[in-house]
């Protein structure tokens, strides 16, 4: 069985956010950029599923600028054995990505989606959705546990009520969660290795998909400046606080 992943290009999550001068967008001049952690814990998950005899391959993409070259070859010499960089210097949109995931699954006819379930960046928390809408399969979301059983994927996923557990027969896509494992560390035999691993380029032209904005970034601006706590004298001063300033109670 193969497994197609994807990765994405984001602010390294040590980095403390800056909003450019003009408001129009957050300030990515000299900022470290990493490999989004959720999309670190879906390169795991399927890492560890072809180390346990269930997947063939697996094979990472990523979408946008020459620059995500770099979070491929991470993916790379985390255990993943191939990519594919869908080459776009626009910053496309959660339903753009999932229309040309599409014609890479309709390629590529993995057994398996795995995604990050969502960017740190934009948090938007879309793509795996539309992509199993696009295609027909169907989706485990905000995966805690994932087990494939002959033709079945068994996906645990957190609710309100608890867990709850999904039988989707494959192919499938599932969007992971932070509960689902622990990304390994890249050893750097690994990382000299991922050097030499095929990454192969395309375009969305080539894909058949044109990229169309669907909404329109207005501006950015940073939260409030935290403010400072006061000391109060009694419980009661606390008490009147919450209920008068901070509307606690």
């Amino acid at each position: 069985m193969k497994i197609l992943v994807t990765v994405k290009r984001v602010i390294d999550y040590n980095v403390r956010v800056r909003v450019r001068a003009d408001q129009k967008d957050v300030d990515l001049a000299n900022v470290k950029m990493a490999l989004n952690p959720f999309c670190e814990i879906a390169v795991e998950e399927a890492v560890r599923l072809k180390e346990a005899g269930v997947a063939s391959e697996v094979v990472v993409v990523s979408v946008g600028p020459q620059e995500v070259q770099e979070q491929i070859r991470a993916a790379l010499a985390l255990g993943a054995d191939r990519g594919i960089h869908v080459h776009t210097e626009q910053l496309p949109e959660p339903l753009s990505v999932a229309r040309l995931l599409a014609r890479l699954v309709e390629r590529e006819q993995p057994g398996l989606v795995i995604l990050g379930k969502q960017g740190i960046d934009a948090d938007h928390n879309q793509t795996g959705q539309m992509l199993a809408a696009l295609t027909g399969m169907g989706q485990g979301t905000f995966a805690s546990a994932v087990k494939i059983a002959g033709q079945e994927a068994l996906v645990t996923r957190e609710v309100d009520g608890g867990l709850q557990t999904l039988a989707l027969r494959l192919p499938a896509v599932v969007t992971t969660d932070l509960r689902l494992n622990e990304p390994r560390y890249a050893a750097l035999p690994s990382i000299m290795k991922a050097k030499k691993k095929p990454l192969e380029p395309c375009t969305p032209e080539e894909l058949g998909v044109s990229l169309r904005a669907h909404s329109e970034l207005l501006g950015v601006t940073p939260p409030a400046e935290r403010q400072g706590g006061v000391m109060v004298g009694s419980v009661e001063e606390l008490v009147d606080k919450l209920k008068h300033e901070a509307k606690v109670i």
